[in-house]
């Protein structure tokens, strides 16, 4: 159940977001060279730059001197952000080769873990509002890992591979994302089928669905249709 499981700690989300990024690494380094020109299900995204952005980000959180060289590049640009600041990740990487990307993230995915494990206190507690107002310390340990995580499944849709989906890793994740969406405040009978799956009920007299556990995310993240799916504002 949604309230018995509860959101994700900043302990539980570093340590996902380590495991998250070897499950990264370990799709790309199968992938053929072609499958890197393969558009995505981000529409302005191929295959590599979806890539650029993951290792743009995970450089992001890695040091605050980047997380700040990144911000003020972002804001040159002149556009909104999040979109300001995915558009300075791709468009640095433009010319970087699918192995020099893969290198890269190889180098860069420790230090993003550590950097936002070491985030100093007094920052965890700013306020964000591209989330909402929410803490960097959630954006930094819970919202960066949902964004990996849902990447890695752009990927392996993109480029037509199977996708590791385990219980213990993606299911939790989907059991966070399924506590956030439930802030709707609605009575709900949620089955989600898959390894990541589970039942999550609220209230009485819920909606009752059944939807797999992977395309209920997509569906938050706006990959998918809602179909009548109540779809509050869920961060990725």
């Amino acid at each position: 159940m949604t309230a018995e499981v509860g959101p994700l700690s900043r302990d539980e989300g570093l340590r996902l977001a380590a495991a998250e990024y070897d499950r990264i690494i370990d799709l790309l380094s199968a992938l053929p060279t072609p499958a890197w020109q393969r558009p995505t299900d981000c529409p302005d995204w191929d295959v590599r730059e979806l890539v650029s952005h993951v290792v743009g980000t995970a450089a992001f959180a890695a040091s605050r001197r980047e997380t700040l060289r990144q911000t003020r590049a972002a804001r040159r640009t002149g556009r909104p952000s999040p979109d300001s600041l995915n558009e300075v990740q791709v468009s640095e990487r433009a010319q970087r080769t699918p192995a020099e990307l893969l290198a890269e993230l190889r180098a860069i995915a420790p230090r993003s873990v550590h950097g936002r494990r070491h985030l100093p206190r007094p920052l965890r507690r700013v306020p964000v509002p591209v989330v909402g107002g929410r803490s960097l310390d959630w954006l930094m340990s819970v919202v960066l890992t949902r964004d990996a995580w849902m990447h890695r499944i752009d990927l392996a849709r993109a480029a037509d591979v199977p996708l590791l989906v385990t219980a213990d890793h993606d299911g939790r994740i989907v059991a966070d994302i399924v506590a956030d969406w439930a802030g709707h405040g609605r009575s709900y009978d949620l089955v989600l089928t898959g390894p990541a799956g589970g039942h999550f009920a609220a209230g009485r007299d819920g909606d009752a669905r059944e939807l797999d556990a992977i395309e209920f995310c997509r569906i938050l993240a706006g990959r998918a249709p809602a179909d009548g799916l109540p779809h509050p504002h869920v961060v990725f």
